[in-house]
This record gives structure tokens, sequence and C-alpha cells, in this order.
């Protein structure tokens, strides 16, 4: 199986000082920063890892800050598409927000898997911010060996 890797433009983006070195105080208001973080920041960043036996597919995704009646999770064919709320924090009237990086919204991940699922027999369990999804394979979608007369 080949590696997935996520690639998200604004992040290196994020890291690029137009004034390195001594001039860094002079331009320091001036700085990219503040302004890219909030692409950067923009979802919640699911990242997973995928392993496959003989019979399925364990799949592990972050998805953190989310509760469990928040998170969807599709099936079609060998497509999967999980979709996840995260709920901010509400604000008390006799505060006001001075700075927050924390992620409010839904996020999006969706992945091909080489064979196609079996819908019926998948399980998904939510703990300490990972999804754990075990999908099996379709049993008309294995190989099969022929012997040859």
């Amino acid at each position: 199986m080949s590696t997935l890797t996520r690639w998200n433009p604004f992040r290196t983006l994020s890291r690029f000082d137009p004034a390195p070195g001594g001039l860094d105080d002079l331009f320091r208001g001036m700085s990219l920063r503040p302004l890219l973080r909030e692409f950067e920041n923009a979802a919640v960043d699911m990242r997973m890892d995928v392993q496959e036996a003989d019979k399925a597919y364990q799949v592990s995704v972050e998805v953190p800050g989310a509760k469990k009646e928040d998170i969807e999770i599709s099936v079609e064919g060998s497509q999967v598409s999980i979709q996840a709320e995260v709920r901010g924090e509400e604000i008390r009237e006799d505060h006001r927000q001075v700075h927050t990086e924390r992620y409010a919204g839904r996020s999006t991940r969706s992945f091909t898997l080489p064979q196609e699922i079996d819908v019926e027999g998948c399980t998904a369990q939510y703990e300490d911010g990972i999804l754990r999804l075990t999908l099996p394979k379709k049993a008309n979608g294995a190989a099969t060996r022929i012997a040859v007369d």
C-alpha cells in the first residue's frame, strides 16, 4: 500500500519570515505569521494511519476536540468519508476573547481504499480523540487463485 501524504500550502508560508536576522525587530509588526495562522488553523487536520490485514483495514484517525455524537462516517464501495464537528467554548459575557488558535467548526476527510468494503461488518470506536475503524473487505473483491489444468 502506498503512503498518503497531506500537503498544506499555508503551513510552509506561515514559517516564512520576510525579515530574518537583524531586521527582525524592525519588521516584527509586518510579519505574515498572524495572517497565515488563520489559514493554517482553518480546519482540524485529521491525521490517519491505515493498516491492511487479510480480511480488513484498520484505520486510526485523530479527531481532537470532537465528541463521538458529532462524528459521521460513511462508506460507499471503497470510499470512506469522515465528518467531524468541533464545538468551541462559549465566551462568558463578562469576558472578552484576547487570542484564540483552537479550531471550532466542521472538518471532512475522505479517502479511497484499494478494495471495496463490506458495509455490514464495519465498526467504529472513539476514545481519547482517536477514531478507530475496522473496515472488512468485501468477499467478492478478494483475489482468487485459479489452478491451471
